[in-house]
């Protein structure tokens, strides 16, 4: 099997090869029984001895959509690094989600995404929101002129990459700190448990929130209220440039949740399956009045903290020198190695050997995906610019303003 960029990619065999013509559940139970789910590197990469045993019953079109989530995400992370390392004109940037999108994508595919706001599940985000605005349903073309400054961009032009928001879909939105994101989604939760609603609200944060005190009063209060909250910590090893182990003593984050009496769990969140999985034991807690639950996924990102300092135009990931960080912060073997395991070769091999399509039809997928991505930024990149002026919208009352009386 080769990557995207043409190299040889090869997995660990396993003893739990099943014939194509087996169940899904069939295939699960003989992968559990000959313990070919015990490593993350095996070559179905089911970690922690679990498997996606919800994922598995959903109806192909689901798990298609899950895997073209994926490759959305994939494509337009790699198209706006292209952009960035290549067109002299081009005006956006941002954190990059590549190599994590098997997290956003499980997780938005146990919520409710679809009818009236006061339905559909929200979710907030903090750094490298693309990925979760992508699988929560955001209008990509919309979204790709948000990020270049583009007046008919999804927030006119004044959100960028750091603040991007569609209420419409409940993805709340991204905020440039490191912290707040949990304490204003679990506002959110709050409303929730006050109006009798069965919504969900999601937070997704980094490794790095751990740090900061929000992380704690978050869960605080999450536990004591039993609010509907699912905090999603995207573990990819770094704080910007710092190992995490820099500033928490446990190997597992999950671990500090445990503490505060939240059901935690940690997962693989390079396999899609499992992310699901787990997401949706969590949403359906949350539905029955369970209260909240702490998932912690294990993930890696392919390019450095910000921009695409490292990358190459046209190649995936970023390897060497950040100027921002004053050295290469990542040993590039480590970065090859989580290559090795890619959201997106896992999420393929598991839908073929499940008999959902094949390597033919896995490919026309992509081939599909990256034109609906290249149309997203011709589109984006052809709109207005903002312009100076734009820069005084939004600042003062606009219109006649009614006199109010004081007493």
């Amino acid at each position: 099997m080769k990557d995207h960029d043409g190299h040889e990619v090869t997995y660990p065999q396993d003893d739990g090869h099943v014939p194509e013509s087996e169940s899904r559940r069939g295939f699960l139970k003989l992968a559990a029984l000959t313990g070919a789910a015990v490593s993350v590197s095996t070559r179905r990469a089911l970690a922690n001895g679990d498997i996606g045993y919800h994922a598995m019953d959903l109806p192909d079109d689901r798990l298609i959509d899950m895997y073209r989530t994926i490759l959305k995400i994939r494509w337009h992370e790699r198209t706006q690094a292209d952009q960035m390392l290549g067109n002299p004109d081009y005006r956006g940037y941002n954190h990059f989600y590549a190599g994590q999108e098997a997290v956003a994508t499980g997780v938005c595919a146990a919520l409710r995404n679809d009818g009236p706001f006061e339905q559909i599940d929200l979710v907030y985000s903090s750094h490298r929101p693309s990925g979760h605005a992508i699988a929560k349903g955001v209008d990509i073309p919309t979204m790709v002129a948000e990020m270049d400054f583009r007046a008919t961009g999804m927030n006119g032009g004044y959100a960028a990459e750091m603040h991007i928001s569609d209420p419409s879909v409940g993805f709340i939105g991204a905020d440039g700190m490191i912290g707040p994101a949990p304490v204003i989604a679990s506002g959110s939760a709050f409303a929730f448990r006050a109006r009798g609603s069965d919504q969900v609200a999601v937070v997704f944060a980094g490794d790095g929130n751990y740090a900061a005190p929000h992380f704690h009063s978050t869960l605080n209060n999450a536990k004591i209220l039993d609010l509907p909250l699912i905090y999603v910590c995207e573990n990819n090893l770094y704080h910007q440039y710092a190992h995490y182990s820099y500033s928490c003593p446990h190997t597992d984050i999950a671990d500090a949740a445990a503490a505060y009496g939240i059901p935690a769990r940690t997962v693989d969140g390079q396999d899609v399956t499992q992310v699901y999985n787990v997401a949706k034991e969590a949403v359906d807690r949350a539905r029955a009045g369970g209260g909240p639950t702490f998932i912690e996924a294990k993930t890696y990102r392919y390019y450095n903290h910000w921009g695409a300092p490292g990358a190459k135009e046209g190649e995936l990931g970023a390897f060497g020198y950040d100027p921002l960080a004053i050295t290469s912060f990542r040993p590039e073997r480590e970065v090859r190695a989580w290559m090795q395991r890619d959201p997106v070769d896992i999420a393929r091999k598991i839908l073929v050997d499940w008999g959902v399509f094949d390597d033919v039809r896995a490919g026309q997928i992509e081939d599909e995906v990256k034109a609906e991505i290249a149309e997203a930024f011709e589109w984006g990149l052809s709109q207005p610019l903002c312009t100076p002026e734009d820069g005084l919208k939004h600042v003062f009352a606009e219109g006649t303003v009614a006199i109010r009386q004081f007493g």
